[in-house]
């Protein structure tokens, strides 16, 4: 039998998410925005969240950070031993379990190629949560792109780096005016390198760095392709007022590095978490 998933918050992560994991999950959303579930593709939608947690086996919380409190009280009395999966930036698990009385939590970080099921995903255990737990996670964020299993206090780099990284290769074309669907291999090559070096100054070892810079580089490039959009426009959607983005790309229009984008970016989401 499928596993019965629960998504709470359908903007651009979570209506993804919701999306591409029709596959293999029977999939339930809700967002209190009805105008959103309008046209959900078909997905089933609940009326209230407590309709959504009762009627799921697993849940995933893709409303935004400000809103995170409202809800960790309002499912708190229906969770149970139900698996919660955070998309929410700066939230800690601890802070979730504390709330939710020690429930088995993964906090996860996706960036926008989850759209196109390309993503690359960074995914941290509770303290609570168990091998099964993990497998689902796994499973389900496989389904959409790549996978990287980080301890938690990597979670803020793996921000700066897939989360923001490809607002610093869009603002990159933009203000070269470069062709979004010719960009050279050369070029490719040196978005490559600079993400590289901007991660492992936020602590990836070189490894790490490398996979994580070709990915969010190939990744980044094919959602420019795939999407139409322009690199202004996908730039604008991972850029939110007083965001890790938004950080990140104050030190590019002064003409920083790539690396001290990236500090700049960790150093917000660090600003912005909610420890226990």
């Amino acid at each position: 039998m499928k596993k019965k998933l629960g998504v709470i918050g359908f903007g651009n992560m979570g209506s993804s998410i919701a999306l591409g994991a029709r596959a293999l999950f029977e999939v339930s959303v809700f967002d209190k925005d009805k105008q959103k579930l309008i046209s959900n593709s078909g997905l089933k939608t609940e009326v209230s969240v407590a309709d959504l947690v009762n009627n799921s086996d697993v849940l995933v919380l893709a409303v935004k950070p400000q809103d995170f409190d409202v809800l960790l009280n309002e499912i708190k009395p229906f969770i149970r031993d139900k698996l919660a999966i955070s998309i929410a930036a700066g939230i800690t698990t601890g802070y979730i379990e504390k709330i939710l009385d020690g429930a088995r939590v993964i906090r996860v970080m996706p960036n926008m190629a989850v759209k196109i099921q390309a993503a690359e995903t960074g995914l941290a255990m509770g303290r609570h949560a168990n091998d099964e737990d993990l497998n689902f996670a796994k499973e389900l964020f496989g389904l959409l792109g790549k996978v990287w299993l980080v301890k938690e206090e990597m979670i803020d780099s793996v921000t700066a780096i897939s989360g923001s990284g490809p607002a610093y290769i869009f603002y990159d074309i933009e203000i070269n005016k470069l062709d979004p669907l010719k960009i050279p291999v050369e070029r490719k090559n040196e978005y490559v390198q600079k993400l590289k070096q901007a991660a492992f100054e936020v602590g990836f070892d070189p490894k790490m760095a490398l996979e994580l810079a070709v990915s969010t580089t190939a990744s980044s490039i094919q959602l420019l392709a795939q999407t139409g959009s322009s690199p202004m426009e996908l730039r604008k959607m991972i850029t939110s007022s007083g965001g890790t983005t938004e950080a990140a790309l104050k030190v590019l229009s002064i003409n920083g590095s790539w690396p001290e984008a990236a500090l700049a970016a960790r150093k917000r989401a660090q600003e912005l978490s909610k420890q226990e």
